[in-house]
């Protein structure tokens, strides 16, 4: 099977053309942000060293506090590309018009493909989407969120050869009166030149997620380098040790300028699974 990073490996998910716009608006956003926001979204050598740090056992915690904001310093998460993998209509395949797209489980493919399941070690990643003008404090119910990611072997469903007949690991729930959303997926895996991550978009409300309309904010969600060293020791993962060891995130070109809000709070173990949660303010 041909991985989608032989075709994209050096394109970070998009190609230069595409990213280097969102990339530049991102930064011009967080120019205009002023300076009291630097240390939230600034990214510094001893960022990147701690978010590095190896597990020493298969139980983990990430002590990362990128997944909750203070009322004091609120910014709407940084708009990130969504690559050529993102089954939303705008690159070929619309995955989020099929009849079973909503559900909480997107381990396995839904509706008329191949009914494929995606294995690999177990991950229940809650997203809370909150109103940024608000201090962070306000929930936004009734929103909607697609997710998407790649199978332990850093392939797309949909997409990548050997696996355009399934449409696993993508899925769309609405926020709840918390604002949040809860999938049970399984751990990505690492693939050529891309720190390991999670796609998502929101959108307003349900209707514009299953009619792929009025997206409000694209991003993506990052795992602590302890964490992911414990995982890809695991089985079906082999492929992911090498892979990462070749980045930092602090040279990943998407999280390179900045991760504090994108860097999920994980715990878990490779036996019980992992639980990821991260605030977004839209």
């Amino acid at each position: 099977m041909r991985g989608h990073h032989d075709d994209a490996a050096h394109e970070h998910d998009g190609g230069l053309a595409h990213d280097l716009p969102v990339l530049a608006r991102r930064r011009m956003i967080r120019l205009m942000a002023g300076a009291s926001l630097v240390p939230l979204v600034g990214c510094s050598a001893d960022d990147d060293s701690a978010a590095s740090a190896p597990s020493s056992s298969s139980s983990s915690s990430s002590s990362a506090t990128a997944g909750s904001s203070s009322s004091s310093e609120c910014a709407t998460v940084p708009e990130e590309t969504a690559g050529p993998y993102p089954g939303d209509g705008s690159n070929g395949v619309n995955v989020l018009k099929e009849s079973g797209v909503v559900r909480s489980d997107i381990r396995t493919s839904f509706g008329d493909s191949a009914g494929g399941t995606a294995e690999g070690v177990p991950l229940t990643f809650t997203l809370t989407v909150v109103d940024a003008a608000s201090g962070c404090e306000t929930p936004k119910e009734g929103a909607a969120v697609y997710v998407w990611h790649c199978d332990r072997e850093g392939n797309y469903s949909l997409y990548t050869e050997g696996v355009t007949d399934e449409n696993y690991l993508r899925g769309v729930q609405e926020t709840d009166d918390k604002g949040q959303v809860t999938f049970t997926s399984i751990f990505p895996g690492c693939y050529t030149g891309r720190w390991p991550h999670v796609h998502f978009e929101v959108y307003a409300d349900l209707e514009d997620a299953t009619a792929a309309t009025s997206i409000t904010n694209t991003s993506q969600l990052a795992f602590p380098k302890d964490v992911c060293d414990t995982v890809y020791a695991t089985d079906g993962y082999s492929a992911s040790v090498s892979n990462l060891g070749q980045l930092s995130i602090g040279t990943d070109m998407v999280f390179r300028d900045g991760y504090d809000q994108q860097m999920a709070a994980v715990t878990g173990s490779v036996e019980r699974g992992y639980t990821a949660t991260l605030t977004i303010p839209v």
